[in-house]
């Protein structure tokens, strides 16, 4: 056999390198997926239980708290919850990845002040409320704002001339709602019976707006039907003295506001019958009542939070906390909190913190809190000129800004320094 074979030169051979593979298909039901969310604002309230009123929910929830099951659903779920939060001890939420780099250091920036677009639109505008650009020949004072409670385009201005008996026999009486858009010319002219010294936009019907005159009267607008005054009240049932606050309650009406004024007498109205005052409180701190022992009132403060509790800073620098909700005249004034050496010009509970509130008056602006009455837990140093207002911010719970009667503004941040403002401005 071995003689017979032939060498085959050359010779080729054939190597399958792959796997056998074979194809196959079959016919199925395609799934789209698709990713939902909810934004979940306010809900679960009953269709009788109105989420904007204060009141109304505050009371739904004391009757929930009440019942028995909510009791046992809320400790079936605190278990439930307590479980889901030990899940984090099984890693460590706190681990440094980077730690070997090291961080650059950050210095912190000095306070500062810019003026944006927004703002520089105002310029102008701000002529205008400090009696530059006045429309009437004699200037007066810009003495109360009131910022549209639906947009931040308008604003209205009460004028008057606080000097007393040195009224121009020719001045105005009017009051203004401006437009930023157009500040050089009033969108409306409101005309009252005497010079307004307050002025406040209803937060429910951005259209009325209620006034506290120099006489003691008060007045509401509705812009629909223009500048004259829908109603007036009598002078008898009014103040004695000019209305130096004026603030809209939180009620089903929308209709209902108190005001304050230096006569001593916090009076509450509703705006559909301004005949008479629906309620009265004289500011006699040795709850006796007399009118003659009254504190006259020269600013007022509300939150709608804390709906029947109200605070009184008056000339004698004494602030009052009341009570509305209390069954007997001299149990509504609750408390007094002494500590400037002049009028209270300003007033307001810190947004975040309801219970701290600020006061400016003299020639310092303190803060309090509302637990302590023997002292203000902070003030600032004493200037050299007189504080005339003041308020918190809306976004920094330890932000507050001061005006002084030299034309200063100073922003405090007392998480930054407290000796002396972090910034000051000249207006």
């Amino acid at each position: 056999m071995a003689s017979a074979f032939i060498l085959r030169n050359p010779g080729d051979s054939y190597v399958q390198h792959t796997s056998d593979m074979s194809e196959h298909e079959v016919n199925t039901e395609r799934v789209e997926v698709e990713s939902r969310g909810v934004n979940h604002v306010e809900g679960g309230w009953p269709k009788d239980i109105n989420p904007q009123e204060v009141e109304q929910t505050i009371r739904f929830r004391k009757k929930v708290e009440k019942d028995e099951n909510y009791v046992n659903t809320i400790t079936h779920l605190g278990t439930l919850m307590e479980h889901c939060v030990k899940q984090n001890n099984a890693i460590n939420i706190y681990e440094e990845y980077f730690g070997e780099e090291e961080m650059a250091e950050v210095e912190d920036e000095p306070p500062s002040a810019k003026t944006i677009n927004v703002v520089s639109k105002l310029t102008s505008f701000f002529d205008v409320l400090l009696s530059k650009r006045d429309p009437n020949v004699t200037k007066r004072t810009a003495t109360h704002l009131s910022w549209h409670p639906d947009t931040c385009k308008k604003l209205a201005v009460a004028y008057s001339s606080l000097e007393f008996q040195q009224n121009v026999k020719d001045m105005s009486f009017d009051s203004y709602i401006w437009d930023l858009e157009n500040p050089n010319k009033p969108e409306l002219v409101l005309k009252p019976s005497s010079p307004l010294v307050s002025l406040e936009y209803n937060p429910k019907d951005s259209h009325v707006l209620v006034g506290g005159c120099y006489n003691g009267q008060m007045a509401y607008w509705d812009t629909r039907k223009g500048g004259l005054p829908v109603e007036v009240s009598t002078v008898e049932v009014s103040h004695r003295d000019p209305v130096y606050g004026a603030i809209w309650l939180q009620s089903k009406t929308g209709t209902e506001c108190f005001s304050a004024s230096t006569d001593g007498q916090v009076l509450w109205w509703d705006i559909r019958k301004l005949s008479e005052p629906t309620e009265t409180l004289v500011l006699d701190i040795t709850r006796k009542g007399l009118l003659e022992n009254a504190l006259g009132a020269i600013s007022l403060e509300f939150e709608p939070t804390m709906p029947t509790k109200f605070m009184v800073g008056t000339e004698q620098g004494i602030v009052i906390a009341c009570n509305r909700k209390a069954k007997t005249p001299p149990e509504k004034i609750t408390g007094t909190y002494s500590g400037h050496h002049g009028p209270v010009y300003a007033l307001a509970r810190n947004p975040f913190y309801p219970k701290i509130f600020l006061t400016v008056g003299d020639w310092t602006a303190r803060i309090w809190s509302e637990e302590t009455k023997e002292s203000s837990i902070m003030w600032t140093k004493y200037h050299l000129s007189y504080l005339t207002d003041g308020c918190w911010s809306t976004v920094r719970p330890a932000v507050f800004f001061t005006t002084r009667s030299d034309g200063t503004l100073d922003v405090w941040d007392f998480l930054f320094k407290q000796n002396d403002p972090s910034l000051s401005l000249k207006v």
